[in-house]
C-alpha cells in the first residue's frame, strides 16, 4: 500500500527546508523511495506562501501536499505576536488550499498544533474536544489559526471535494531543532543551558506532565495520514509517554552531564498541571505506532547538537 501510494506522484513539502519538514522530506526519500527530482520544496526567501499566485507556481503538476510552513515559535514568542502568527499562519494554510484545489492535487495533508485546544480541556487530550473552550492564551493567536485549519479542511472537502486531511502534532523535539534562546521550546531550550549556563533555572515546580514526540515518529506520522487518512479528517500525533517536566530536566541534566545548580522558579508559570495528548485515533486509523523512546530522542537530538559545525552560530 506504502509503495503504491507514493509510485509515480510529484510531492510539494511545503516548510520543507525546516526542521519537521527536513525530516519528512529525508523519509520520503528513504523510506517512501520517491526520486529527490519529483520532490518540491519551495524556500520562504524565494516563495511567499502567503501569496495565491506563489502557491500556484509551485503546485504545477503537483499530486500530493504535505503542509508543514507557518509562523512557529516558542511560547515567549507566541505571547508577544499574537496577531502575526494569526495572520500568517491563517494565509499560509488558506492559500495553500486555495492552490490544491484550483491545480487538481489529489492529496493534502495539513500539519496542526495541540495549541489548538482548549486550556480548559480534560487530559489526555481528544480530537471531539477540540472545539470546546478557549485555547490557551499564551498561544491564542497561533492556537485559533490551527483550529481553524480544521475548519478550512472540512469546508474545502465539502464544497470542492478537496482531500485534505490534518494531523495535530504535539511537542516535537529532535535532530535540526530551533535551539534559539528567544523562541526555542523546552527540550532544545533545556539542552542549551545545560550545555552553556552554569545555573539552570526551570519555570514552576516541574510537576507538570507533558509527552514529547521524537521528530522522526512524526514525519512518518505525517506520511502514515497522507496513505491512510480520508479527508476532512484529523488524529493527534504525539509520543503515548507521558512524563513530568522535572524527568525532563532530570534526563537532560544526565545526559549533557550538567553539574550546575537547577532551580525551580516557583514565581514563573509552568503550565497546565496535566496537558498530554491521546493517540488512540491515529492508532486506529493510520496504525501510528511511535518508535523513539524520550530517552532515546533526547541522545540522538543532544548527539546532532554537539555534532554541528564549528564555525555554525548557535543562535
Amino acid at each position: 500500500m506504502t509503495a503504491d501510494f507514493w509510485r509515480d506522484k510529484r510531492v510539494l513539502v511545503t516548510g520543507g527546508a525546516g526542521f519537521v519538514g527536513s525530516h519528512v522530506v529525508d523519509r520520503l526519500r528513504e523510506s517512501r523511495r520517491v526520486p529527490p527530482d519529483r520532490i518540491v520544496v519551495p524556500r520562504s526567501r524565494t516563495h511567499d506562501l502567503r501569496l495565491l499566485e506563489t502557491c500556484l507556481s509551485v503546485m504545477d503538476g503537483v499530486d500530493v501536499v504535505l503542509h508543514l510552513a507557518a509562523d512557529v515559535g516558542g511560547m515567549g514568542y507566541s505571547r508577544t505576536h499574537p496577531a502575526s502568527q494569526y495572520y500568517n499562519t491563517t494565509l499560509l494554510d488558506l492559500q495553500v488550499l486555495e492552490a490544491a484545489r484550483r491545480a487538481g492535487v489529489r492529496k493534502v495533508v495539513a500539519v496542526g498544533s495541540s495549541t489548538a485546544y482548549p486550556a480548559t480541556a480534560a487530559s489526555p487530550l481528544r480530537e471531539e474536544q477540540l472545539f470546546d473552550g478557549l485555547p490557551y492564551d499564551a498561544h491564542l493567536g497561533y492556537g485559533y489559526a490551527k483550529r481553524a485549519l480544521v475548519i478550512q479542511a472540512r469546508v474545502f472537502h465539502r464544497q470542492h471535494g478537496l482531500d485534505v486531511a490534518v494531523v495535530v502534532a504535539n511537542n516535537a523535539y529532535g535532530p535540526r531543532d530551533n535551539f534559539d534562546r528567544a523562541t526555542s521550546h523546552v527540550v532544545p531550550a533545556t539542552i542549551r543551558k545545560c550545555l552553556e549556563d552554569p545555573r539552570l533555572v526551570v519555570w514552576g515546580d516541574g510537576s507538570g506532565r507533558r509527552d514529547f514526540l521524537f521528530v522522526e515518529d512524526l514525519a512518518e506520522g505525517i506520511l502514515l495520514a497522507a496513505e491512510r487518512l480520508a479527508g476532512p479528517g484529523y488524529v493527534n500525533l504525539a509520543s503515548g509517554e507521558e512524563v513530568t517536566i522535572k524527568e525532563l530536566v532530570a534526563l537532560v541534566v544526565e545526559l549533557t552531564g550538567f553539574t550546575g545548580e537547577v532551580a525551580f522558579d516557583l514565581d514563573k508559570p509552568g503550565g497546565e498541571a496535566r496537558r498530554v495528548v491521546s493517540i488512540d485515533r491515529a492508532r486506529e486509523l493510520i496504525g501510528f505506532l511511535p518508535r523513539w523512546s524520550l530517552r532515546e530522542g533526547l541522545a540522538r537530538t543532544l548527539a546532532w547538537y554537539r555534532a554541528r559545525p564549528a564555525h555554525e552560530e548557535r543562535e
